[in-house]
């Protein structure tokens, strides 16, 4: 066999401007992550005992500054919820759609998040790619939030383990999927198949709108099929996070079903 060539440096996600992570899941994910360069660890003295084996595993303990939970505050967006625990990272590098596609199988889900925005969201959904053995996340390069301590702190780790690849041309990259062999299933409420009915089999990828415009027209017409998730008439429609995580679920339960 011959060797693989090196991989060419691609960029990294959201630039290359460090971030601060905070929060006991996002900053352990971070240190446990071969892949993240770990500019700075800061910690209260009750997080530092707590987590002191995690930190040595990680060969991180060096870097930890201990400091009051106040004075922690005070280095970190306002309002966020650190838990004691902060670390500045450096952006995790881009991957290409070639190395999403490495890690699909001939049975494999992917995602496609046309211009959600909301950094709640996509890290709610990287949460529940990571749960249920998504292989990777496709956002917007535009209209879609950076990988910030928000984004990681609604995805509770998946931020680490999740490939997240943003996509300059999202139309480009769903033909480049269907040509690697993916059907492409958009959720729409003008859908005329209930998720529950679709063949989730072999590699399939679901195409999730924005809130509140859904997909767009060109999003619409590389799907293959629409789909719906019925809900009751009081409620039209569920948040683009509990959608994607309906979806996952049923991709999911269908694979361990086979």
């Amino acid at each position: 066999m011959r060797p693989r060539p090196p991989r060419p440096h691609r960029p990294s996600r959201g630039g290359h401007q460090s971030v601060w992570l905070y929060g006991h899941h996002p900053v352990l994910a971070a240190l446990a992550n071969p892949d993240r360069k770990v500019e700075r660890l800061l910690v209260t003295k009750e997080a530092a005992e707590r987590h002191a084996a995690a930190f040595a595993a990680a060969g991180a303990t060096q870097k930890a500054t201990v400091m009051s939970r106040d004075d922690l505050s005070q280095r970190l967006p306002a309002g966020a919820v650190h838990q004691g625990i902060a670390v500045l990272v450096a952006p995790l590098e881009e991957p290409a759609l070639e190395d999403l596609l490495a890690r699909c199988g001939d049975n494999a889900l992917v995602l496609a998040l046309d211009q959600v925005t909301d950094p709640h969201n996509v890290g709610a959904i990287l949460r529940s790619a990571a749960a249920f053995g998504v292989a990777g996340v496709v956002v917007t390069e535009r209209n879609a939030p950076a990988d910030t301590g928000v984004l990681a702190k609604a995805a509770s780790g998946a931020l680490e383990v999740v490939p997240l690849l943003r996509a300059v041309n999202l139309a480009r990259v769903l033909d480049q999927l269907k040509e690697a062999g993916f059907w492409l299933y958009g959720l729409d409420e003008r859908g005329d198949v209930s998720i529950g009915d679709l063949d989730l089999g072999g590699r399939a990828c679901i195409v999730l709108g924005a809130e509140g415009e859904g997909l767009r027209r060109l999003t619409n017409e590389k799907c293959d099929r629409l789909a719906t998730i019925p809900t009751k008439a009081a409620l039209a429609a569920l948040n683009v996070s509990n959608a994607a995580a309906v979806a996952t679920y049923e991709w999911a339960r269908r694979r361990k079903g086979n």
